[in-house]
């Protein structure tokens, strides 16, 4: 029988015994003062969703700093928070400290899980990170928030104003942009920019793979925990694939051109192969062009169809040769490849552990880490991409960051009995944006 599931009491911590370790952790000072945090003292991280990248981070975060203690769990489904919180337990079970109590669930779970915690882990449905990162950052709280930032103009907006909060209270925010952590894209890039490839002249970019983790309709959800609970596949709970996967590509773009953001871009997409509830209201491919202000263009293009072509590259085209950022080489007048370890078992070259090895240091030491300025930035290249798929219009740049458009609803007024914006027809099949027709600026 498979007790994966199943709690296991005799090392769950009792209530009474969770809250002498939150009473003791608080006397750090650690959430009142969010400076300097001594090498001895408990930091209490909690993780708002518990699906795959939640689970991640909070593995990575306990690997990164032995003083961290997981506190509190929060995920739309308690069955998942539950059943996550076990398997981490399983791994690390003199840091997992996260009681039945402290396992929480619903729209209103993050509330909780902020309470509890001098560190909160962001990882749920993109719609609801500008949102949540803002409350754990007035509470006073440090954050690390995970890809993409927001999932439209509105959101982007939130999220600058949650980063400048952060700096004037000494707070620190990771972002899940890992390329920025990596220790061969860095040296990569910078040789880019020292320039061993000459002036860029363009550049390809692709993320193109099956698509992500699909969960079917469980008996007795209602039609948004459904729609919640696989939110990759929903629109104005992800955002679609542009700003979902492809940001990473376009966060390597904007570092290479010297962290510039594009004038304009247009795109095409739509839905050609995946049909079924399951696959929500998200496209099935997308192609954008970004332009820069000298001229510069980006080409990219990512794809969510099974049994095809799959490639994941950044491939930058110089004057004088061409950098493959994601393999770590360069050709033409200069011939380099990046000579430190690849390997992602290997935490001195993990991003994802890397991230969070310098958030905790970064807190311990009082010299906060943030990163708000590429996060939102990279993020709004996505949306801008994205919104001119779905309607088939330019985009400027210009225009996208004067916008105040929003996927409705309103992070804040989401609830699991409400009408969600989006319905599947009689065939089940909910339907999608029509490029030409769409109209969202």
């Amino acid at each position: 029988m498979d007790h994966s599931h199943e709690v296991d009491t005799a090392t769950t911590p009792s209530r009474r015994s969770f809250l002498k370790t939150a009473v003791a952790a608080s006397a750090t000072g650690l959430a009142a003062a969010p400076g300097y945090v001594a090498a001895s003292d408990t930091i209490r991280v909690g993780v708002i969703g518990c699906g795959g990248r939640g689970t991640e981070a909070a593995e990575q975060a306990m690997a990164a700093d032995k003083g961290v203690r997981l506190v509190a769990m929060a995920d739309l489904l308690i069955d998942r928070a539950q059943e996550k919180r076990n398997l981490l337990r399983m791994k690390n079970r003199e840091q997992v400290m996260v009681d039945d109590d402290h396992c929480f669930s619903g729209f209103e779970g993050y509330k909780k899980v902020i309470e509890s915690s001098d560190v909160v882990l962001i990882a749920n449905a993109a719609k609801f990170h500008p949102f949540h990162m803002t409350a754990a950052i007035e509470a006073g709280k440090h954050v690390f928030v995970e890809k993409p930032h927001a999932i439209d103009p509105a959101g982007i907006k939130a999220v600058r104003a949650a980063c400048e909060l952060a700096k004037r209270k000494n707070l620190s925010v990771v972002s899940g942009l890992q390329s920025r952590y990596h220790p061969g894209y860095r040296e990569t890039v910078q040789r880019v920019h020292d320039g061993a490839i000459g002036d860029i002249i363009a550049i390809e970019e692709n993320f193109l793979r099956a698509p992500y983790v699909l969960y079917p309709r469980k008996p007795g959800q209602t039609e948004v925990q459904y729609q919640g609970s696989n939110q990759y596949h929903f629109h104005w709970l992800s955002g679609d694939d542009v700003p979902q996967s492809l940001v990473h590509n376009l966060d390597r773009a904007s570092w290479a051109m010297h962290n510039q953001a594009p004038a304009k871009c247009h795109g095409m997409g739509g839905r050609s192969t995946l049909h079924g509830e399951i696959y929500g209201s998200v496209f099935d491919h997308h192609a954008v062009v970004y332009e820069f202000a000298n001229g510069v263009r980006i080409y990219a293009f990512c794809r969510t169809i099974p049994e095809c072509y799959n490639d994941s590259s950044s491939t930058l085209l110089g004057a004088k040769g061409r950098c493959n950022i994601t393999k770590m080489t360069i050709e033409g007048e200069t011939k380099w490849q990046y000579s430190g370890p690849r390997t992602y078992s290997n935490t001195s070259s993990n991003p994802y552990y890397i991230e969070h090895a310098e958030l905790f240091k970064a807190i311990r030491a009082g010299t906060p880490i943030n990163n708000g300025d590429y996060m939102a930035r990279s993020t709004l290249m996505g949306i801008m991409g994205q919104i001119s798929c779905y309607t088939g219009k330019e985009v400027t740049w210009e225009q996208i960051s004067a916008s105040d458009f929003y996927f409705a609803p309103k992070p804040e007024d989401v609830r699991i009995d409400m009408e969600p914006p989006v319905k599947p027809g009689p065939d089940g099949t909910y339907p999608v944006f029509t490029p030409g027709v769409t109209k969202l600026l």
